[in-house]
């Protein structure tokens, strides 16, 4: 599929969904973290003419992150009058948790919470506008190595660009004119003080990850199925104890 091809069809998509959804919801709620996904998918939401509605949510932001969120807000509001935006510092509301749950200090769990935090607010801001959370988690991140508790996909209504790659969804940031700032960032969480970014956590690129998914015989594919086999349980649908006599 041509990339200009993927992008109308995932902007149609989301506005057919929202349309229709049992829930009635016509507004488009979206967490934006400076990043190429979150870039990508608020744009083809905006792409809809439905009001969408993007949020910034630092928590101990790294200043460079927080800038490039910025940056993608001024240039969605400069391109589409759809759009209304909002910042919402949560510092206070992640140092109360911390405090509170001293006893359970964990930095990997203080990380994810920071993703649920996200995804709090954002349904706080949905429900008060009768709109859909949508989600930027991609295919490789979903499917692949269950690498998603990221910037508002605690929990997600819908998510548009679940089967696509991130070089699938760069290609579509090129076409849609995102900010190069964007477009050549290294992809992070950001959920860490220490900046870290994806391939510091994964120990692969994006680019190695999607051969190994594509390829068995990969030189990569070991390396990808060690981080794949300890997540598959995200992958799956929820366990559930079923009596075989009810």
């Amino acid at each position: 599929m041509l990339t200009v091809d993927r992008i109308n069809f995932i902007s149609k998509w989301i506005n057919d969904y929202a349309i229709n959804s049992s829930k009635n919801s016509f507004n488009l709620v979206i967490g934006v973290s400076g990043g190429i996904d979150s870039a990508v998918t608020s744009t083809l939401c905006a792409k809809t003419n439905l009001k969408t509605i993007v949020v910034s949510m630092p928590i101990k932001q790294n200043e460079s992150q927080h800038s490039l969120s910025l940056e993608h807000i001024e240039w969605l509001k400069s391109n589409f009058k759809n759009v209304e935006s909002h910042i919402i510092n949560l510092d206070n509301v992640f140092k109360t948790f911390q405090d509170d749950m001293k006893n359970f200090a964990s930095d990997l769990a203080f990380a994810n919470t920071r993703s649920r935090l996200r995804m709090v607010t954002l349904y706080q801001i949905a429900q008060f506008n009768n709109s859909l959370v949508i989600g930027t988690g991609n295919k490789v991140e979903d499917f692949g190595i269950g690498f998603y508790t990221k910037y508002g996909d605690g929990g997600v209504d819908v998510s548009p660009i679940a089967d696509c790659t991130k070089t699938q969804i760069w290609e579509m940031g090129r076409t849609l004119n995102i900010p190069k700032n964007i477009i050549d960032a290294k992809p992070t969480d950001g959920l860490w003080d220490d900046n870290r970014n994806d391939q510091d956590q994964i120990g692969l690129s994006y680019e190695q990850l999607e051969e190994a998914m594509d390829n068995p015989k990969s030189q990569y594919y070991q390396k990808y199925n060690q981080i794949r086999k300890p997540n598959l349980h995200k992958m799956g649908s929820i366990p559930i104890c079923k009596f075989k006599n009810k």
